[in-house]
């Protein structure tokens, strides 16, 4: 192993190479490396035409992760499981087809670093069968750019599965903590451990080289073996990164309590104020079973824990990250990923396959667009591609799925308070549409395979059915008619629709913990 420089770093990257990125936004991103690797293309014009991929997005939006590969000639192809922190400017080439885009489960990506690695001809899944990453329907090309087919339909043992090629990759950018001498690495700071030595590990197996940006190197044989989670076998490089470019987070330096060092009083948890958002949080929280294994997604869902808390079941939830964190309370915002004293933090590649194996009970998530048939897009809105991220591989194998949203966007304004809702400015947008832009989750696959599937919205509930979406609740002081019918661009199937609870409408509730003593613990 040897120190070098960020700069030296980006003299080792020849034209053409394909690079694969370890990180999640900010998170365990090499982000000195990066630099480096720009600095040396605006000087000299190189490298040029790389390819990179990546599991997660890589960004802050900003200044960060991308941005940096963002020039013309320099990238040639991203692949990646979300583009939401790339940033405008290399979301401008992706939208200009100046680049070749393809975006792909994170889960199925992290995977594939294994087969990779172990020179498999490739990762066999059925996750995004039906969804837009299926040849049959996209691919997984954002743009007209894509003219290679980097995921397949195939049959195998009589069944149909998704197959995607490993590809060759020439050098491994990844992330750690400390570096002895001999190249060994700790993740001690990092929230997360992702897939930093699968990443290595599928470079060396093409034959290419790995670099590694760490805080600091130690003495050879000054680390405990069981804290390395890298070994030096796999290492080439190592790059010391300045502390500004070694954020913990988007949004954190570092935070002692978000990589398990610490654990951090939980009763302090905020309470929400009385408003839709809280009204949503409140009743998909009546969906939560003692036990059970729960996803949360970033907005609205992130509010359960806090409902949760104030209704005293806190204690009873069971929370997981795809990122690699189980227990605890998922941190948000530019923190989304960690979380505060987690259980157990494990590889990302190791989480996704215990999500795909079926080990999650339920899993609540965003709502952007659904149609009649329950199909749901979130990756993808007037033309411009946000990315799937975990979405695809949570929502095929999780028994219980709960998407939550607002009924309307762009501008909705509406009055909670004393058992009841009142629309005071409706949202310019509708969600619930007659054919979503993009197929991020199969709705009418999920229902034949008989998968439990709500939605909740402040002033309607509905549930999937073999033969559609179905009308069930609606909120106390809501018109049928004119507020949920005439803002639907299909009529749902109406068959017993009820009153939602009016105590999700009043200052104090206290009908989660009733509703919570009346299941069973899923795991006893």
């Amino acid at each position: 192993m040897q120190v070098i420089t960020a700069d030296q770093a980006g003299a080792l990257i020849r034209d053409d190479a394909t690079l694969f990125l370890g990180g999640l936004a900010m998170t365990s991103l090499p982000e000195e490396i990066l630099k480096g690797i720009e600095r040396r293309f605006l000087a000299e014009g190189h490298p040029r035409n790389l390819a990179t991929w990546a599991c997660g997005a890589i960004g802050n939006s900003r200044d960060g992760g991308m941005v940096h590969f963002a020039h013309p000639g320099m990238i040639r192809r991203v692949v990646a499981g979300h583009f939401g922190q790339t940033g405008a400017e290399m979301m401008k080439m992706v939208f200009a087809g100046e680049v070749e885009a393809y975006n792909f489960p994170q889960g199925s990506l992290s995977q594939l670093t294994r087969h990779i690695a172990s020179r498999s001809p490739g990762l066999l899944t059925k996750v995004g069968l039906g969804t837009f990453v299926d040849p049959r329907i996209e691919g997984g090309k954002l743009n007209d750019r894509c003219t290679e087919d980097l995921v397949q339909r195939v049959e195998f043992a009589g069944d149909e599965w998704l197959f995607y090629p490993t590809p060759k990759i020439d050098v491994a950018l990844i992330r750690g903590t400390v570096a002895d001498e001999d190249g060994n690495i700790t993740l001690d700071k990092e929230g997360v451990l992702l897939e930093q030595v699968s990443i290595a590990q599928a470079a060396r197996a093409c034959g290419g080289i790995v670099i590694a940006q760490v805080e600091r190197v130690v003495a050879a044989g000054s680390l405990h073996p069981k804290a390395v989670k890298i070994p030096g076998v796999v290492v080439d490089y190592v790059v010391i990164g300045k502390p500004e470019n070694h954020m913990q987070t988007i949004a954190t330096q570092f935070d002692p309590a978000l990589s398990g060092d610490a654990r951090v009083p939980m009763h302090g948890i905020p309470v929400m104020a009385l408003d839709e958002r809280k009204v949503i949080a409140r009743r998909a929280a009546l969906e939560l079973e003692p036990g059970a294994i729960t996803n949360l997604g970033i907005g609205i869902p992130a509010g359960i824990p806090s409902v949760a808390a104030e209704e005293g079941v806190a204690d009873q939830l069971t929370l997981s990250v795809e990122s690699g964190v189980n227990g605890g309370v998922p941190a948000q915002g530019g923190d989304f990923g960690l979380a505060y004293n987690p259980q157990s933090i494990v590889e990302q590649t190791t989480q996704f396959d215990f999500y795909d194996g079926g080990g999650l009970d339920a899993s609540f998530l965003g709502l952007a667009q659904t149609d009649r048939h329950g199909n749901v897009n979130v990756s993808k809105f007037n033309g411009r591609p946000v990315g799937c991220g975990g979405f695809v591989n949570i929502t095929r194998s999780t028994r219980k799925l709960v998407f939550c949203g607002t009924f309307t966007a762009g501008g909705l304004k509406v009055a909670v308070g004393e058992g009841r809702l009142t629309i005071l400015q409706e949202g310019k947008a509708q969600k619930f549409i007659e054919r979503v832009e993009q197929l991020t989750f199969n709705g009418h696959d999920a229902a034949l395979r008989r998968q439990e599937v709500v939605f909740v919205t402040e002033r309607a509930v509905f549930r999937l059915t073999e033969a559609g979406l179905a009308l069930t609740e609606i909120a106390p002081g809501i018109d049928l008619e004119r507020d949920v019918l005439a803002h639907m661009g299909f009529r749902p199937i109406l068959d017993g629709v009820r009153a939602m609870d009016a105590g999700l409408f009043s200052e104090r509730w206290g009908g989660l913990s009733q509703a919570m003593a009346r299941k069973r613990p899923v795991h006893p």
